[in-house]
């Protein structure tokens, strides 16, 4: 839609649009505009007054990355019932390209609902697809560590078979975010090693940079880094 996407590069910020393309580098240059995320979390709350917004939802896929980023914010808006969310939001995974989209869409609708959620998530890790992978995986880690966090949770993320970064960083950060809330569950993870080194690896280091880990409980997890 031309009225909104005019309206997102009414909020560009040329030096934030170098900087973020430098951390998106599998997205070409010229799909970024430019825009902060909290200027554009509020642009999506005006463009849902709008009557053309359902109509920017149907019109998949979008050629800018801010596009998909509003697609994203007005999903949470417009769809308050978490069936009408999750089949909003399964017919937009599979355009989502980069991995700031698929980790900001944290919906509110899903805390009331984690049953049904937590069955979505399943099959979204057998999805084979990059960013409904990841999306599974930052929905587990967001939502089910902690009251409902289940020990087979960490099995199904451990058994998730990928080569891409950014499923393998996604697996990295739960795990390490698992060290964190589940320690006792998630520990033997890493005593009897399930993952491949280079996650193995990544989640330990990202755990000993956490503040919420003791400096005693850090050095052990060094040690437990594979050669």
């Amino acid at each position: 839609m031309e009225e909104i996407t005019k309206g997102l590069f009414a909020l560009q910020d040329e030096e934030y649009r170098a900087f973020h393309s430098k951390l998106m580098p599998q997205i070409s240059p010229e799909r970024i505009i430019g825009v902060r995320t909290p200027k554009l979390r509020a642009y999506a709350r005006e463009v849902a007054k709008m009557s053309c917004a359902k109509e920017f939802l149907e019109e998949l896929p979008h050629f800018y990355y801010e596009e998909n980023n509003l697609h994203g914010a007005l999903l949470s808006l417009f769809y308050k019932d978490v069936e009408e969310y999750l089949f909003q939001v399964e017919k937009f995974l599979p355009y989502i390209d980069n991995w700031a989209t698929c980790d900001m869409m944290a919906p509110k609708v899903f805390k009331k609902n984690l049953p049904l959620v937590y069955e979505k998530v399943k099959g979204w890790l057998k999805s084979g697809q990059t960013y409904t992978v990841r999306f599974g995986i930052v929905t587990l880690l967001g939502y089910f560590l902690d009251d409902a966090f289940l020990p087979e949770m960490l099995s199904l993320v451990a058994g998730v078979e990928s080569e891409e970064y950014y499923v393998k960083m996604a697996v990295a950060w739960y795990f390490s975010i698992a060290l964190v809330k589940q320690y006792d569950t998630a520990i033997g993870y890493f005593t009897n090693p399930v993952l491949e080194p280079w996650t193995h690896n990544k989640a330990l280091q990202k755990a000993t940079e956490s503040l919420r880990i003791d400096r005693r409980t850090k050095e052990y997890l060094k040690s437990l880094k594979i050669k």
